[in-house]
């Protein structure tokens, strides 16, 4: 594959330092976003039932055991069980910024990200055509699956790469975070989605305006 030109980048863009940390947090951060938190179980307040005491306290020589709802029952409540609740954590906006240009210079550094001419689409929407334009490029499985970033939908490669997980995967630019970035073998990136991410994940380089007092 030869390049069709030279693009300019700047250095803070795809050329920073690695930062294990910083991609650390933004990972963790992106997962506890998806977690759904729905568990929930029946306290010992939830389950019906009378509150009268199962037994005497003394005389029986048995364990002490107050009502029938006690988690030490069968249908009893859950002692300590999971509720409800929000899982998702915080984490400072030019942090995350700086882990999305941390990651791309990652893969740049490496030479493992391609960026190619706008409107990528394959002329049939075929997993043995696809698969065979990755074996050309060696961006199949045997050189480590590829992932596809593209600026918009493009019916005939994803629907090609929709059978074709072992080669690598198609995401249009709003569907990628830094995991994505980090998970497979290469980046295949239209350059207008390059443009995109870096105008979007730039915050930490805007300076700050001063108010006049």
């Amino acid at each position: 594959m030869e390049p069709l030109r030279f693009e300019y980048y700047p250095a803070n863009h795809l050329h920073l330092p690695l930062r294990r940390d910083i991609l650390h947090r933004a990972v963790v951060y992106e997962g506890d976003a998806t977690r759904q938190g729905t568990a929930s179980t029946k306290w010992r307040s939830d389950v019906h039932g009378s509150n009268r005491k199962v037994r005497p306290q003394k005389g029986t020589g048995k364990a002490r055991l107050g009502d029938k709802k006690s988690p030490m029952l069968r249908g009893g409540g859950v002692a300590f069980g999971p509720k409800p609740r929000d899982f998702s954590t915080e984490l400072p906006r030019k942090m995350y910024d700086l882990a999305w240009r941390t990651a791309l210079s990652y893969r740049y550094r490496k030479g493992e990200l391609v960026v190619v001419e706008d409107g990528v689409e394959i002329d049939y929407p075929k997993t043995r055509f696809v698969k065979d334009i990755f074996a050309l490029n060696r961006w199949g499985n045997p050189d480590g699956r590829s992932l596809v970033i593209t600026e918009s939908f493009r019916p005939n490669l994803f629907r090609a790469l929709r059978h074709a997980g072992e080669d690598g995967r198609v995401l249009m630019e709003r569907e990628v975070d830094v995991k994505d970035l980090l998970e497979m073998g290469r980046i295949i990136i239209e350059k207008g989605a390059l443009d995109t991410i870096l105008k979007d994940h730039q915050s930490d380089l805007v300076p700050k305006i001063k108010r006049q007092s």
